[in-house]
C-alpha cells in the first residue's frame, strides 16, 4: 500500500511538472517580444563604462534584476488575488516612466547636448558615480520591463492554481534574467573577443582566419553599440506606449481601427508595422508631456 501511494505521488508530481513546463513554454512565447526590448534596453544602459568594469556592471544589474523579480512575483500574485483592478493602472504608471526616460534622452540630445570632450571629462572625473548611475538606471528600467513580463506570464496561467502560477512565474523570471544578462555580457565584450583573436600572430590558416574574424568584430562593435543605443531608446517608447495604449481602451481601439483601415488600403502586411509605429508615437507624446510636467514642477519648486 505504501509503495502504491509513493508511486501515485511520484506520478502526480511528474504530471504537475509536465504541466508547469508546458505553461512556462506558453508564457515564454507570449513574453518573447518584451524580452527582445529588454535585451536592447539593458545592453544600451550598461554601455559606456570602462572595459574592465563592463562585466561587474552587468553582474550588478543582473543581481538587481533578480531582486526586482523577487519583489514582483509575490506582489503580482497578491495584487492579482486581492486587487486585480490595480494591475492596469500600475502598468500604465510604469509605461509612463519608460516614456519619460526615453523623452529625457531625446531632450538631452536635441536641446541640451554637451560637447563630447566636456562629457568625457565629467565621466572621467567621477567614474564611480557614473557607473552607479548606469546601474541604477538599468535596474529601474528592468523593473518596469520585468513587471510587464510577469503580468503577461500571469495572464497566460490566470486560470491555474496558485502553485502552478508561482512555479511558472519563478521559472520565467529565472530563465529570462539569466538569458538576457548572459547575452548582454556577451554583447558588451564583443570588442574584447575581437582583440583576443587579433593577437594570434601565427601564420597558419587558422590564425589568419582568427585575425580576420577579430578585425571584423572590432570594426562591428562600435556600430553595434550605437545601434543598440538607438534601438534601446525606441524600445522605451514602443514598450511604454504599448503599455499605455493597452491600458486605455480608447487608444487601443483607435490603433485597431487605424491599422484595419490602412491595411485595407495598402495590404495586410501593414498590420505588423502600424501598431508599433502608433505605440512609438504615443510613447513619444506621453514622454514629452511627462517631461514638461516634471520641468514645470521643478520650475515652481525653484520659485517657491
Amino acid at each position: 500500500m505504501a509503495g502504491t501511494n509513493l508511486l501515485t505521488l511520484i506520478d502526480d508530481i511528474a504530471v504537475l511538472l509536465d504541466d508547469i513546463a508546458v505553461m512556462s513554454k506558453v508564457a515564454a512565447k507570449k513574453t518573447a517580444g518584451v524580452l527582445g526590448d529588454d535585451l536592447a534596453l539593458n545592453a544600451q544602459q550598461v554601455s559606456g563604462v570602462n572595459a574592465d568594469r563592463e562585466l561587474p556592471v552587468v553582474w550588478a544589474v543582473a543581481k538587481g534584476s533578480f531582486l526586482n523579480k523577487l519583489i514582483l512575483v509575490p506582489l503580482a500574485l497578491l495584487i492579482s488575488t486581492f486587487i486585480p483592478f490595480a494591475i492596469t493602472p500600475l502598468l500604465i504608471i510604469g509605461g509612463l516612466f519608460l516614456c519619460f526616460e526615453g523623452a529625457e534622452k531625446l531632450v538631452e540630445i536635441f536641446f541640451h547636448a554637451k560637447p563630447q570632450s566636456e562629457k568625457n571629462k565629467k565621466e572621467v572625473s567621477d567614474l564611480k558615480g557614473y557607473e552607479n548611475q548606469k546601474i541604477k538606471g538599468a535596474i529601474r528600467t528592468d523593473f518596469i520591463l520585468s513587471a510587464e513580463i510577469i503580468v503577461i506570464s500571469l495572464g497566460a496561467v490566470a486560470q491555474e492554481n496558485f502553485l502552478s502560477q508561482l512555479s511558472v512565474l519563478s521559472i520565467i523570471s529565472i530563465v529570462m534574467t539569466i538569458g538576457v544578462y548572459g547575452l548582454v555580457a556577451g554583447i558588451v565584450k564583443i570588442d574584447d573577443a575581437g582583440l583576443y583573436l587579433v593577437k594570434d600572430i601565427k601564420q597558419t590558416a587558422r590564425a589568419k582566419l582568427k585575425r580576420f574574424i577579430g578585425r571584423g568584430l572590432l570594426s562591428f562593435a562600435p556600430y553595434l553599440m550605437k545601434i543598440l543605443s538607438i534601438v534601446g531608446t525606441v524600445a522605451m517608447f514602443m514598450v511604454g506606449g504599448g503599455i499605455i495604449s493597452h491600458g486605455i481602451s480608447v487608444l487601443h481601439h483607435g490603433i485597431e481601427v487605424i491599422t484595419g483601415y490602412l491595411s485595407g488600403l495598402a495590404g495586410s502586411w501593414l498590420s505588423y508595422i502600424i501598431p508599433s509605429i502608433l505605440n512609438i508615437t504615443i510613447g513619444i507624446l506621453a514622454g514629452l508631456i511627462v517631461v514638461m510636467f516634471v520641468h514645470l514642477l521643478h520650475t515652481i519648486k525653484n520659485k517657491a
